[in-house]
């Protein structure tokens, strides 16, 4: 179901339910402007709030002793307690962070009601922090859930690590037609726990339908050595927000029904699902410490984040 009169111009290249190399590649071009000094993409997503960019991590290099001047906080206490004489830490700092994505490709992630899928639209979100991440010579990995197998691109570095997740989130929403998730997002989280580097920076792309009040219990122990965002992929028709006024057939892999649009009983129910399902989304992120942004699949993602798109070919 599509409603045209108010939906806005397509990204380019994108005709809003498969994916391209070229609608991806895009995103290269755009990357600059969240570069230093400028604002991060994530005070875009989270409106007028600027939130501090990333810090780079500190590594571990040497123990000597304490010298006048050091820094009290990093005295090695077990060090000075053995050898009686005050030693302190030195650390080096982490030039190269991993940027590691998990980008939900399920069944509930495809499904539009106006301009993209949610699913495309995440592949848009994730191109993006890719590009982003190698301009910032960091690396560049992921876990692609499409609710039947995983795809996994291990951290690379400069344009090949880019490159190498575009064409992996193309052959995933490409090769997942199947209406049926087999596999439980749980699985995603748990692969991921074991190929992401310590210290990386972790974005979750998803409309978390899949996501299990039993997988904080692994979130937070990703969240103690890495930090974590999520970014939730969202349609105005899941909050029962429509001009339509017909009759829809709708479908997951649990129940099919018939929904009229024109009776405010159905949009309210959609809209009572929503709140129900925030309500989850927002306890689990707060309870974790994780930020939470959203992203609609009903505007182009540039103008979602204070831009204009550029035309390229």
């Amino acid at each position: 179901m599509t409603e045209t009169s108010t939906t806005p111009a397509l990204p380019s290249h994108s005709d809003g339910v498969n994916l391209c190399l070229a609608e991806l590649l895009q995103y290269k071009n755009q990357s600059v402007r969240w570069l230093p000094p400028a604002q991060s993409v994530w005070s875009q997503l989270n409106g007028q709030h600027l939130s501090r960019k990333k810090g780079r991590g500190m590594n571990f290099s040497e123990v000597r002793p304490y010298q006048p001047g050091d820094d009290i906080r990093a005295i090695d206490w077990r060090v000075t307690a053995r050898t009686g004489k005050t030693h302190t830490k030195l650390f080096t700092e982490e030039r190269e962070q991993p940027v590691m994505l998990l980008v939900d490709l399920s069944s509930s992630m495809k499904f539009g009601s106006q301009l993209l899928l949610k699913s495309v639209q995440a592949a848009h979100f994730a191109s993006l922090l890719s590009w982003l991440a190698i301009s910032e010579q960091d690396r560049v990995g992921a876990i692609i859930y499409t609710g039947r197998e995983l795809f996994e691109c291990k951290p690379t570095g400069r344009q090949r690590g880019a490159l190498r997740l575009i064409n992996a989130l193309i052959d995933a929403h490409q090769g997942n037609s199947e209406s049926n998730d087999t596999q439980p997002f749980s699985s995603a989280i748990k692969h991921l726990h074991h190929l992401c580097p310590k210290g990386s920076e972790i974005v979750v792309i998803s409309d978390f339908y899949q996501l299990m009040e039993t997988d904080k219990r692994r979130l937070s122990q990703l969240r103690q050595h890495n930090r974590i965002q999520f970014v939730q992929i969202h349609d105005p028709l899941e909050q029962g927000q429509t001009t339509f006024k017909g009759t829809e057939h709708v479908a997951d892999s649990h129940q099919s029904v018939w929904l009229d649009f024109s009776a405010r009983k159905t949009r309210e129910k959609l809209s009572q699902q929503y709140q129900g399902h925030q309500e989850f989304i927002r306890d689990m992120a707060m309870g974790l410490a994780i930020p939470l942004h959203q992203i609609s699949a009903a505007m182009p993602l540039i103008r979602q984040l204070g831009g204009k798109e550029k035309q390229y070919g």
